[in-house]
């Protein structure tokens, strides 16, 4: 079965320190903390029906690094598990938005 990557829309809730989802009526969110020039992407929340969307998870961090990397120029930290190995899975895509010395 082929995984197509699905193209979402996100926001950047500065209050919050969230980026946030809608997407069939459910809402994701992933939970940030920013210090100096790095983010630290601190906590992934999906609604229970989403948990094992594949395409879902993968467009949604997508969206987060693109927005991460075209709006804010910053270093990423991923903290959570399933964040650290998204990174992973993709390294070559994210290597380059890592801090010096941090390998994932």
């Amino acid at each position: 079965m082929e995984s197509k990557i699905l193209s979402l829309e996100i926001t950047d809730n500065a209050f919050l320190r969230q980026y946030e989802c809608q997407f069939e009526g459910d809402f994701a969110k992933v939970e940030y903390s920013q210090q100096e020039r790095k983010i630290f992407l601190t906590k992934l929340i999906l609604p229970e029906n989403l948990e094992d969307n594949l395409e879902f998870k993968e467009g949604f961090l997508r969206a987060i690094f693109a927005n991460i990397k075209d709006e804010k120029n910053l270093k990423v930290v991923p903290t959570h598990p399933k964040i650290a190995g998204f990174v992973r899975k993709h390294r070559s895509e994210y290597k380059e938005m890592l801090p010096v010395g941090i390998s994932i």
